[in-house]
């Protein structure tokens, strides 16, 4: 087997029961080794030859290590990080390692003995490190004892480098190939009784190594969600409301039925209607012609403007509890030197993955099968149980490679629909795909929210009180109710929390008051790259800019007045000033900002290099980052990440999803704006991990792009710019 998405295996009966009777004896586990359909007897028979040693690792007698994944793949290169951290602890030969993606179905029938298999939150690593580096280091004791028996000698007597096995004493040596079977069939010890390697020791782990899924990549082998082909495999496309919270009054399928390749027209549930042909594009093109009427309900008067009323109203409304409160912020300020006072606002944002929503479901009457790209596989089986109505022990749940996730493939709706088509074929595999206007209408968008910020300074120029009111949209009311205490959502003001841990406030202050006050839509939201960071980052870090030259005073040296508490915060700060060259002179018309902010337990900061022309013409030339994420698995990944967030920090700074008449406007890329390559501004990043702590990757830096680039844009102006899209605002990247 090589390192691409496995999916379900389409074996003879005695293959497939040779193959799960080869599991691992001692870890107490009956799984078997999936392929994908068509696979030879040759691929059969060695992945049958792979003896199981735990539950993370299989090695085959040519000693390749087979490392086992259960967190999804969306470019992330979690696969590669989480495989380095297995193969540090097991000690085996990297060039011989490959990789398998558990399923959903094997995690339920091993009583989720590979734990959570969800993938967001920049958790991919920091919350599974611990145990599947054990998983290695377990496979390299069952390995060293095999070894150690087989010889007759005490296991403290054998050393182990890149999979061979020697005692020095004897001169003898073997290769992990050859006594896997033996340790296959050892008891599996407790790794929490093993001590794993100090990362200072770290020779595979820690290092730039490549990604395992590169040359897939770029030989085209690589295939996703969309390209899964199944034989006999059906195709269906959907069309929702368009109105969220309306729904299908009726179609008339008359005149679409007899189109080519058309199988069916039928309702999917309450508010969808889909189309099932032999191609996905003659569903398309049905669906396209198909008369649908809809009751689009009283959601369809809301517009921007009514939505923006509605969040200004939480800006000054009783209903608002504060989650910091030190001191008498509203007091200090009115009493001070100088004042300041302003509304921030930023807009819905979706998500524009490259590849639109999907998913292929096959259905019999005691089985379940479903290919997804999910960012959830623990998610994924159980939305497939519930609308099959069979048990999880009876689904099963490949995932696929994701052309992009962000957030939004943890949400399982595309399932539901999928498996009210395949109702109606069992035994067939249905894919259903959405087109780009239906993934970009029916998103969960990054939450619209709008920012009340008043600050005071003493004549020395100190700021004297601070008072944050955010008014926004909370996740929570609409993806997990249960989560809202007491009416109060926390999550909506991540960054601006007092605790430690995962996303602080960067600041401290004996007279400081931070609120939010929740405001609901129609509109459905959800996590979106970095979540509440993104907008809280935005509010408090262009704020402080505004409060620093109210004071007279250089934006850097007025945040490390308010630092001396959070020294972590600080140090980022501080990095990616000096390597910027914050103070010394910049070319003729070009002006820097600087941002600092926490999420996902990790700190950064990132200061931005700009100009802007007299027509408005903002172009970043320059931006450095610095980031401290406590470890660091692969810094090449760390960096990519770094780089990804600002294309999709940069996309939200001249996009926006707006409402009229109730529904989505922009349903495509004509006028959903996404970064363009040439605007693209040269990145460099400064990674100071402390090494006491495992922080996120993905999401931390997100928040610290546009705030940096508008207090550029500030610094070159003298204007604040408070509200997005820059093009509202007169302004243009270029």
């Amino acid at each position: 087997m090589n390192n691409k998405q496995q999916v379900g295996a389409e074996l003879d009966p005695t293959r497939r029961q040779f193959l799960v009777s080869s599991a691992a004896v001692g870890g107490g586990l009956a799984i078997g080794i999936q392929l994908p359909f068509g696979a030879t007897e040759a691929a059969a028979q060695s992945a049958a030859d792979a003896a199981e040693v735990g539950i993370w690792v299989a090695i085959r007698p040519d000693d390749t290590c087979v490392i086992r994944i259960v967190r999804s793949e969306m470019g992330q290169g979690t696969r590669t990080g989480l495989a380095q951290l297995v193969a540090e602890e097991l000690e085996c030969d990297w060039k011989r390692v490959t990789v398998e993606q558990v399923t959903a179905g094997r995690n339920v029938k091993s009583k989720r003995a590979w734990g959570d298999m969800s993938t967001g939150g920049s958790r991919g690593i920091r919350t599974s490190q611990e145990y599947v580096r054990g998983g290695g280091a377990v496979a390299r004791t069952m390995l060293l004892q095999a070894a150690a028996n087989e010889w007759q000698v005490p296991v403290a007597e054998l050393k182990v480098a890149a999979g061979v096995i020697t005692h020095a004493s004897s001169g003898r040596t073997t290769t992990y190939g050859k006594v896997a079977t033996a340790a296959a069939k050892l008891p599996q010890p407790d790794y929490k009784s093993i001590q794993l390697k100090n990362p200072k020791d770290w020779k595979i782990a820690g290092k730039p190594l490549k990604r395992l899924d590169t040359l897939d990549k770029l030989n085209g082998q690589k295939k996703f969600g969309f390209d899964l082909q199944l034989p006999g495999m059906l195709h269906a496309t959907v069309k929702d409301c368009p109105v969220y919270g309306g729904k299908l009054v009726s179609f008339d399928d008359a005149k679409v039925k007899t189109m080519p390749g058309v199988k069916q027209v039928l309702r999917v549930n309450a508010t969808t209607v889909g189309v099932v042909a032999d191609t996905w594009w003659r569903a398309k093109k049905a669906l396209d012609a198909l008369p649908i009427v809809w009751d689009e309900g009283p959601n369809a008067k809301v517009n921007s403007a009514s939505i923006a009323e509605h969040l200004k109203s939480g800006l000054t409304s009783d209903d608002a509890f504060a989650d910091t409160n030190t001191g008498d912020a509203i007091n200090a300020i009115a009493g001070a030197t100088k004042k300041i006072e302003a509304v921030y606002s930023v807009p819905f944002s979706g998500h524009a993955m490259m590849e639109p929503i999907n998913c292929t479901v096959k259905l019999s009457a005691d089985r379940a099968e479903l290919w997804i790209p999910s960012q959830n596989a623990d998610a994924s089986i159980a939305t497939l149980s519930t609308a099959t109505g069979l048990p999880q022990t009876q689904c099963e749940v490949y995932i696929q490679d994701l052309g992009g996730g962000f957030g939004r493939r943890g949400v399982q709706d595309v399932v539901g629909q999928a498996v009210a088509i395949a109702k109606n074929y069992p035994g067939v595999p249905v894919k259903l795909a959405w087109s780009r206007e239906e993934d970009q209408s029916h998103d969960f968008y990054r939450p619209i929210a709008q920012c009340k910020l008043s600050a005071g300074v003493d004549a020395n120029g100190n700021l004297a009180g601070m008072h944050i009111r955010v008014s926004g949209q909370s996740i929570n009311a609409y993806l997990n109710p249960a989560a809202i205490i007491g009416g109060k959502d926390k999550r909506q003001l991540q960054g601006m929390w007092p605790e430690p841990h995962d996303a602080q406030f960067g600041y401290t202050h004996p007279n400081l008051k931070i609120e939010y006050a929740m405001r609901n839509t129609h509109i459905p939201v959800g996590a979106w790259r970095g979540v509440n960071t993104n907008q809280n980052g935005i509010f408090t870090e262009c704020f402080m800019d505004e409060v620093a030259r109210l004071a007279g005073k250089d934006p850097l040296a007025f945040r490390r007045a308010l630092m001396a508490e959070r020294p972590k915060h600080l140090g980022v700060l501080n990095a990616a000033a000096e390597r910027a060259g914050w103070g010394k002179p910049l070319p003729a018309g070009r002006f820097r900002g600087i941002a600092q902010f926490m999420g996902y337990a990790s700190y950064s900061a990132a200061v931005a290099e700009v100009s802007v022309s007299a027509k408005g013409e903002v172009k970043v030339h320059r931006m450095v980052f610095a980031l401290d994420c406590g470890h660091i698995v692969n810094p090449d990944q760390v960096n990519s990440q770094i780089e990804g967030s600002v294309a999709y920090g940069m996309t939200a700074l001249q996009s926006e999803v707006s409402v009229a008449q109730g529904r989505i406007v922009e349903t495509n890329f004509h006028n959903y704006r996404v970064m363009r390559i040439a605007e693209m501004p040269k990145v460099e990043t400064v990674l100071v991990p402390t090494g006491d702590f495992w922080g996120g990757v993905g999401e931390p830096t997100i928040c610290v792009v546009v705030p940096a680039i508008m207090n550029a844009i500030l610094a070159a102006t003298g204007k604040p710019v408070r509200a997005l899209p820059l093009e509202k605002q007169g302004l243009k990247l270029v």
